[in-house]
């Protein structure tokens, strides 16, 4: 963490995302919320989200985003936890409406994306974060920005943007090599940075501020304790978490299953909470087998990850 930016000494380390479970019917079975804090709040989490890809944001009608960012926050709060709600959406003014919505209920920081449905040019990605400071209504903002996005940001791109727009306190991104963290030091001096979970001690180590963890969806208790490890354990320990990934997860994202599947499945084999892999429609779920093989790699590779 750089003594320069004042945004990490609040934002950084390990966050964690509710992730919905369904009941029989197929619907959302919002006790789970409740349930999944309580248990991050007792893990020691950094913090706590909702509205990303892995609560499935995407298949939400308006109606459920709503209740399940109130439910959420109300959760947070009552637990202590610092919160973010995602305002993804893949429409310019859709999303206008879900930041609007996410600003009344006081979280630390909205997730931001940009609009999806096609690609923006960077004078269209400016117009677009005029409209999302201004319906934020003072709310700071944590620019969303995947690997699976139409637009996906150059480190030059987001220099300037982070430079313009004081409200964006933080990214999440998808990372990169020795020459892209060389390329976003001075984002990496003003705001903070977060990786996948999988690369949060290299990631760290090149000047990134923590993780929106994949791995916490596994054991959050385990991805805290991974954060809070000596640096050369930690090295070694993500090179463990590789070959799990390697062999557990690499198969089920060749075989098309999108990484957020991967993460509600990885939530139920950890069975640190009442989980199933069960999706929200349309997408298609990971089987049975597939839990147990995801359980079986981790006991192999990393022990710690399970009870």
């Amino acid at each position: 963490m750089t003594k320069s930016n004042k945004n990490a000494e609040t934002l950084n380390g390990v966050w964690t995302t509710i992730i919905n479970r369904l009941s029989h019917d197929g619907s959302l079975d919002l006790t789970a919320i409740e349930d999944q804090v309580a248990a991050y709040a007792t893990a020691g989490v950094d913090g706590v989200y909702s509205g990303g890809t892995a609560s499935e944001i995407h298949c939400q009608t308006e109606a459920e985003f709503q209740e399940i960012s109130t439910r959420f926050a109300r959760a947070a709060k009552k637990h202590a936890l610092p919160f973010q709600i995602g305002a993804a959406h893949p429409l310019p003014r859709g999303g206008l409406d879900r930041i609007s919505f996410a600003a009344s209920l006081s979280p630390l920081a909205i997730q931001v994306t940009l609009p999806d449905w096609t690609p923006l040019d960077f004078e269209s990605v400016r117009l677009f974060l005029d409209r999302a400071v201004e319906a934020a209504s003072g709310t700071q903002l944590v620019l969303y920005n995947p690997p699976h996005a139409k637009t996906v940001l150059k480190p030059v791109e987001l220099s300037e943007l982070t430079t313009d727009y004081p409200a964006i306190i933080g990214l999440k991104c998808g990372g990169g090599d020795a020459k892209w963290y060389a390329d976003m030091a001075d984002v990496l001096d003003r705001i903070s940075v977060f990786i996948p979970g999988h690369f949060y001690a290299s990631g760290l180590a090149m000047g990134a501020h923590g993780s929106y963890s994949n791995m916490a969806c596994l054991s959050p208790s385990a991805a805290v304790a991974w954060a809070q490890s000596d640096p050369t354990d930690a090295m070694n320990i993500e090179k463990r978490i590789a070959d799990f990934m390697n062999e557990a997860i690499a198969p089920l994202i060749a075989r098309g299953l999108p990484g957020f599947v991967c993460d509600k499945a990885m939530a139920t084999a950890g069975d640190w909470a009442t989980m199933s892999p069960e999706m929200m429609w349309p997408y298609s779920s990971v089987t049975a087998d597939e839990i147990s093989r995801i359980a079986s790699a981790a006991r192999r590779h990393i022990p710690e990850f399970v009870s």
